[in-house]
Formats: structure tokens, sequence, C-alpha cells
């Protein structure tokens, strides 16, 4: 078994693309990234380049493949390997209508068997981990035994890691927003898994959004991963690397980060990239911190569909307010 990175940041629909994890990886060298779930149809049928695209500085980077056709994810999983993924993860936790109607996501923990197959020709397409995304339960299939025996019969495959999502899904009555934050969390349900599954790498996601609050639950699992906490305030990672890597070579100011966006920004709109399809991940960046209302509007003024204004970012680093952040 791979021993799992103790700190990744989920895959966030419209939230975990390549602008956002380049930035990331100004702020964290050492924190798995993922991509955003990406259908095996769409890689199949669609734009590969664009859809799988990433630059080698977004290392080490997963791949989350959406599907329930065990031929299709081991096609995808060996494009995966061939474009230079660390890793490729499958599913089982969205509970989106369009993700219900494909028959994959969270559904998918009611056939253990059919998931198992998946992960098992993904294992045989490719030479990378194959890891399991998915909850504690799903509507009334809900019960602790239900989701160890999900893991059971899933395990039998050798995935190298299940990350574990600490609420339940349901698919009816709830919207996928409601699904991350009205079903309570159930850390519990996860510490027992790892007890009953000690050969295992479990890695617990769901609520997480401080550097002690990871410290606790890595006394009890191998692996935490954040979702919204890292969107809405990136710069906590950049405790993360020195914390659990015992690595301090990251950039010590939110003022530095910006320095190395800015190139990056020019080079992307030189290729055809919006501006405010990468200043939206920074509007971010100052939270919590004096002035942080003042940098968003002016970013998010800079950088409308209708104005481009990569000089007032720029002017927004001679404000004392940012200089020493």
């Amino acid at each position: 078994m791979i021993p799992s990175p103790p700190v990744s940041i989920a895959p966030m629909m419209d939230r975990t693309d390549r602008h956002y994890r380049y930035m990331m990886r100004l702020i964290t060298k050492r924190t798995l990234l993922y991509t955003e779930m990406i259908t095996c149809k769409a890689i199949l049928h669609g734009d590969r380049n664009r859809l799988l695209g990433f630059d080698s500085k977004e290392k080490p980077l997963s791949l989350q493949l959406g599907g329930d056709n065990p031929k299709e994810l081991a096609t995808c999983a060996k494009i995966a390997e061939e474009y230079g993924y660390d890793e490729v993860n499958i599913n089982i936790g969205c509970p989106s209508p369009r993700v219900q109607s494909g028959n994959f996501g969270v559904c998918l923990m009611t056939q253990p068997d059919l998931v198992a197959h998946g992960v098992n020709a993904m294992r045989a397409a490719c030479n990378l981990p194959v890891t399991v995304k998915h909850r504690i339960g799903v509507d009334d299939l809900d019960k602790y035994e239900d989701m160890a025996n999900f893991v059971e019969v899933v395990s039998g495959a050798g995935p190298s890691r299940f990350t574990v999502h600490a609420r339940k899904a349901w698919l009816q009555g709830l919207s996928p927003k409601e699904n991350r934050n009205v079903p309570p969390l159930r850390y519990e349900d996860v510490y027992r898994l790892k007890r009953d599954f000690p050969e295992l790498q479990i890695e617990i996601n769901g609520g997480i959004k401080t550097i002690s609050q990871m410290q606790e639950h890595l006394r009890h699992t191998d692996a935490v991963m954040l979702g919204r906490a890292a969107y809405d305030n990136p710069w906590l990672f950049s405790q993360v690397d020195a914390v659990f890597f015992n690595d301090d070579s990251i950039l010590p100011f939110r003022h530095l980060v910006v320095r190395e966006m800015i190139p990056y920004i020019e080079q992307k709109m030189a290729e055809g990239h919006s501006m405010m399809s990468i200043t939206r991940h920074m509007l971010q960046l100052f939270a919590f911190c004096p002035g942080a209302k003042h940098w968003r509007q002016t970013v998010g003024t800079a950088s409308t569909k209708k104005s481009t204004n990569l000089q007032a970012i720029k002017d927004l680093l001679t404000d004392t307010r940012f200089q020493t952040l």
C-alpha cells in the first residue's frame, strides 16, 4: 500500500481548475492537488488537451474521474498516466442530479461490486495509484456497517486509498450545496473505519478548516482533505508544508504570490484565457487581513468580462496594507 500524502485539497467543480492549482503551488509545494471531476465520456469524446492539460508545476496532481463503466474508467486511467498525472481517483461522492442521471458519483455506493470492478480495471490499465473518494452513506444506506461493507468489497480490488467525506448524501430533497452542509458530520465513523481496517489508507474529508483540526484528525486517520476552506482561505496552506512535510521553503508573503502570478496571467491571456478566469481564484488571497475587502473589490473590478486591467492589480502591490502580508 502506497503511503498517502498527509494533506490534500479536494476536487471541487468550478474551483480546482488549472489556474487555481497554479496559484496554490505558490503557497504549498507538497499538498496533493486534484482536478475538478471530469467524466470519462468527456475525456473519450471531448477536447482532451483542454480538459487534461496542466503545468508541470502543479504536480503532484490527481485526476478525478466520474463514470461507472469499467472499460471507460480503465481507458481514462491509462490516458491519465500518459498525460503525466501522479494518481487517478474515482468519484463516489458527488450527489448532483447530472451525476445521478449518469449512474456515477455517490449513487455507486449502492453498487460496491461495480466499483470494485472499475478499480480493478483501472489498476490493470495503468501503473498509477488508483484511489476512491466516497461518502459515509447515501439515503437510507447510511449505517456504519453499510459503509464498512462498501469499503470491504472495494478494498478487494486494491485501491491505494479511501478518501471518506464524513457526511452522508441525500439523492432527493437536498441540493449539492446542501449536501455539503446539512447532513451532520460523523467523524467517529471514519475513525472507526481506520480502526477496523488498519491495513488500508484512510483519508478524512468534510468541515475541516484549521491546522489544529488537521492535526487532530491525523491522530486517527492517515490523511486529511480540505475543500471549501482551501478555496475560501488559500493562505491557510502556507503553513502546511512546514507543519506536515517538514519543508519551510515556501514563499513567506502573500504579495510575493501575487508578483509570481502576474507573469502567469500575462502568459495565459496571450494564449487566449480570460483574465477573470484566473484572478477569480485570487480574490480570497488576503482573506481575514486588513484591506481584504479593498483587494477583492479592486481585483474584481479590474477583471470583469468587459474590462481587463492588470495594471490595477500591480498597483495594489504598492499599497502599504499589502506589502507586509
